[in-house]
């Protein structure tokens, strides 16, 4: 299946391309069970996404949770927005709140189980749902979530592909994860593998077509794996 031409769009342009009604729902669903994701794949104690590598570490560290770690570095990263000019979108902010706030609402009710192939569900379950979930909140055209505005404000000022810096910053953040002892494993190298064919797979289905004005706007393809935060 071919690449999915998304409209970019400024944040009042967001809001006035129509189908909220659609939309924000689909944001919102988007960002819970993204939330849920990381809390499946943090039971299953085999190895976290790049970012949350991080998260894990300074947790170790601060006297905070997984999702408030998240919040935390969602917003450290939003300042990095500044100096390159990204401008946030309600998806956004959303982002940098909801995803947290899920993901410790699920850990709440979750226990870590003993058995080895029900964390191994647990991961496996955690990068599905991961997908699908990308898939919701990229599709609901509200903006980028703040890691990805970070990876294309970063592409655009060097010059490099999105391919490029997206592996750059997620290396990076993987080994300041790990050096702050963050966990990382098998889940961490499946998530690396599979999210982006899984998100490609159903966006199609969850990319919402916004009104014919909207549409004049030019548009740019997904990059090859792509993620909500």
């Amino acid at each position: 299946m071919g690449p999915v031409n998304l409209v970019d769009l400024g944040p009042i342009a967001q809001l006035r391309a129509g189908r909220l009604s659609r939309r924000l729902p689909q944001l919102y669903v988007g960002l819970v069970l993204y939330g849920v994701s990381l809390a499946l794949m943090y039971r299953g104690d085999l190895g976290l996404a790049p970012w949350d590598v991080l998260h894990s570490g300074l947790i170790r560290h601060l006297p905070i949770t997984i999702g408030q770690a998240v919040v935390l570095m969602s917003f450290v990263v939003l300042l990095l927005w500044i100096p390159l000019r990204e401008t946030p979108g309600l998806g956004t902010i959303s982002n940098a709140l909801v995803v947290g706030i899920s993901a410790d609402a699920t850990l709440a009710v979750l226990a870590k189980p003993d058995a080895l192939v029900l964390r191994v569900v647990l991961m496996v379950g955690g990068v599905l749902l991961c997908g699908l979930a990308s898939a919701l909140y990229i599709g609901a055209q509200l903006g980028r979530g703040p890691r990805d505005g970070l990876m294309t404000g970063f592409a655009r000022r060097t010059g490099r592909s999105l391919r490029l810096v997206r592996t750059c910053l997620e290396v990076a953040v993987v080994v300041i994860g790990v050096l702050l002892g963050g966990t990382i494993g098998l889940g961490t190298v499946l998530y690396a593998l599979a999210i982006g064919p899984l998100t490609q797979l159903w966006l199609p289905a969850f990319t919402v077509e916004l009104s014919a004005s909207s549409r004049s706007v030019p548009t740019h393809p997904v990059p090859p794996s792509p993620r909500p935060r």
